[in-house]
């Protein structure tokens, strides 16, 4: 699977790929930029790993939590 870079925020995104260190630092990443978890992770099984996914969004000053 090929990376997709991302110029711009977005202010919805969706993370997926194998439930590994690598997915965990992914959603890591974008908490730290502000992000925020939207709603509870989705997992399935491809036949020989666990794939998850997790949807984040950009909140904007009328949705930040305070």
């Amino acid at each position: 699977m090929e990376a997709v870079h991302v110029t711009e925020r977005l202010r919805y995104r969706l993370l997926s790929g194998p439930d590994d260190i690598a997915f965990c630092e992914r959603v890591s990443e974008v908490l730290a930029e502000g992000y925020v978890l939207h709603g509870g992770p989705a997992a399935t099984f491809d036949g020989s790993r666990v794939i998850v996914a997790q949807a984040v969004t950009l909140p904007t000053n009328e949705t930040r939590p305070t």
